[in-house]
């Protein structure tokens, strides 16, 4: 079975950022502001003024830092898929022993 992990990734370039990376800062890779509509877990753009939440008015740049009260730095769940979670000879090993036959 897949180990997974919680993880924030900046939404401009992808890196992930570290749980002590300050919400009111900027990516350490490409320098996108955080506190920004994009890195937000209720930014949506289906939504009224592209937000879950119900704010006053539509805020035009969705890059740009703000201080919106509603705030929340996006997190999501990964599959750890690291490469010394599971190797290929071992599972065809566990493969073949489902058919291998019992004295």
């Amino acid at each position: 079975m897949l180990a997974s992990r919680t993880v924030s990734r900046c939404a401009e370039c992808g890196t992930r950022l570290t749980t002590l990376t300050e919400p009111l800062g900027r990516c350490p890779k490409c320098g996108a502001e955080l506190h920004a509509c994009k890195q937000c877990t209720h930014f949506d753009p289906g939504q009224r003024f592209e937000c879950t939440q119900p704010i006053a008015e539509r805020i035009p740049d969705k890059r740009a830092r703000n201080d919106c009260p509603h705030f929340s730095l996006r997190v999501t769940v990964e599959r750890d898929a690291s490469p010394g979670s599971v190797r290929p000879d071992e599972a065809r090993q566990a493969f073949e022993n489902l058919f291998k036959k019992r004295p």
